[in-house]
């Protein structure tokens, strides 16, 4: 455990923590800035629980005590201030000129690599058991709800099912996701930096008993902890900002799959979209009639 570095070791342990030391994993990596520079009586008195907790929490994921743990939290908060400078500078070497086909290509890069990464027999698993299950949950935050919103929005045209989680609040996912049972699938998307909600969404999803996908970028992702099937996407980026490049194209490749296994269902449900676009004049005012040509859905 020597050479892993604080967050590993946190959802190492994430899993087997006691309910004490499951809020203060939650505070430290949520509010890693803030938790640095507080004292372990500071800490217990902000999440309510006592001085002794704090520090048996800092010895139980592997510190001497809690200042070796502190010091770890130090390093971790330097690192990730170092690498947002790092992934600053590295926007900074790329200019105006070049920047359209150095983002382009490393886009291609990540989709070809995510090739690497992804394997078709656990693809396959997944595709099934989206399409087996009752309802489907999917979660997705921060930078990573656009993903999510995509694949709900399609989930809905395929088979009317799909149920998006969507809140700021720990506690408003648990009431979304009060019926989930072993007839359903969670699928949690979250990429470096991981979301503990997305985690602990996750968790509850397992603990009830239903099937768990995650879209994550590795193995070692603590978003694989309560996952039995993981599709893995490589974000690699010249700057800030994540690129959703692969991901979507995972995303992408689910739903066609998925079409292709409910083909009378998506006719189907298309057909009574139509209708009731056209029932209801949903798009008269809101699409381009080119030329004045009748577009029909296909």
């Amino acid at each position: 455990m020597e050479q892993m570095n604080l967050l590993d070791r946190i959802f190492e342990k994430y899993p087997k923590m006691s309910k004490g030391h499951k809020s203060i994993a939650d505070f430290v990596v949520d509010h890693m800035d803030e938790a640095t520079f507080l004292t372990a009586a500071k800490i217990g008195q902000k999440l309510g629980v006592s001085e002794s907790t704090v520090v048996r929490f800092a010895t139980a994921i592997g510190y001497d005590g809690f200042p070796a743990f502190q010091s770890a939290m130090a390093d971790s908060f330097r690192s990730r201030i170092g690498q947002a400078q790092n992934e600053t500078f590295k926007s900074e070497r790329i200019n105006q000129s070049n920047v359209l086909n150095s983002v382009l290509k490393l886009d291609i890069a990540n989709i070809e690599n995510t090739l690497g990464l992804l394997d078709a027999t656990t693809f396959d698993a997944a595709v099934k058991m989206i399409s087996d299950a009752e309802h489907v949950y999917v979660c997705g935050l921060r930078s990573n709800a656009p993903l999510a919103a995509f694949l709900h929005y399609y989930l809905n045209m395929v088979k009317g099912n799909a149920i998006l989680l969507n809140t700021t609040s720990v506690s408003e996912t648990f009431e979304q996701m009060m019926h989930i049972s072993k007839k359903d699938v969670f699928i949690g998307i979250s990429f470096p930096r991981y979301s503990m909600r997305t985690l602990k969404a996750m968790e509850l999803a397992s603990d009830r008993n239903a099937k768990v996908i995650a879209l994550t970028d590795n193995v070692n992702s603590p978003m694989c902890l309560y996952s039995s099937c993981n599709l893995l996407a490589q974000t690699d980026s010249l700057s800030i900002i994540d690129s959703l490049v692969a991901p979507m194209s995972v995303i992408q490749a689910l739903v066609v799959a998925l079409c292709l296994k409910n083909k009378e269902t998506v006719k189907n449900n298309l057909k009574l979209l139509q209708d009731t676009w056209n029932n209801y004049q949903v798009y008269i005012n809101d699409e381009i009639d080119f030329m004045g040509e009748d577009k029909t859905l296909n």
